[in-house]
């Protein structure tokens, strides 16, 4: 006889089943949070390494904003290739596992559309969270303002 489980909807004879859109949206949810811890560490280190270059060693080589910015970009790819498992990894514990299709399941386009599309909206909300520093970092405007109050004084 073919047993079919409630939780996660898979035949557990030939791992099969109903790709319900729940089953989906779940897929979609664990394939996507360690996209959206990527993008906060990703945005949070490129945001502080290029701010740190640009204030540090900008003037000193002469390069502009946009130069120390792709350099800032360079060190959070760097971080980001030695990060990558750590974060899968931690998801992995925290949520006991890292999918709730069987591998058949997995492998269809439907699937795949659903993990895609959960990524990509993980990604881009951990990048808008990751943009934090720019919430600390003072602008050019502000210093202005700050400058004429002290003058002023």
């Amino acid at each position: 006889a073919v047993v079919s489980t409630q939780s996660t909807g898979i035949d557990e004879k030939n791992g099969s089943g109903e790709l319900t859109r729940k089953l989906l949206a779940q897929e979609a949810v664990y394939a996507g949070i360690p996209f959206l811890g990527f993008g906060f560490l990703d945005n949070t280190i490129m945001l502080c390494a290029g701010e740190y270059i640009d204030l540090s060693l900008g003037s000193v080589l002469g390069i502009s904003t946009l130069a120390a910015a792709g350099l800032g970009n360079l060190v959070s790819d760097v971080a980001g290739i030695g990060t990558a498992g750590t974060v899968e990894r931690n998801v992995k514990r925290i949520l006991g596992r890292s999918t709730v299709l069987s591998p058949r399941q997995r492998d269809t386009p439907r699937a795949h559309r659903w993990v895609f599309a959960g990524r990509c909206i993980s990604i881009c909300v951990g990048c808008i969270l990751g943009m934090w520093p720019l919430l600390l970092l003072s602008r050019p405007d502000q210093e202005d303002t700050e400058e004429k109050k002290t003058a002023e004084k």
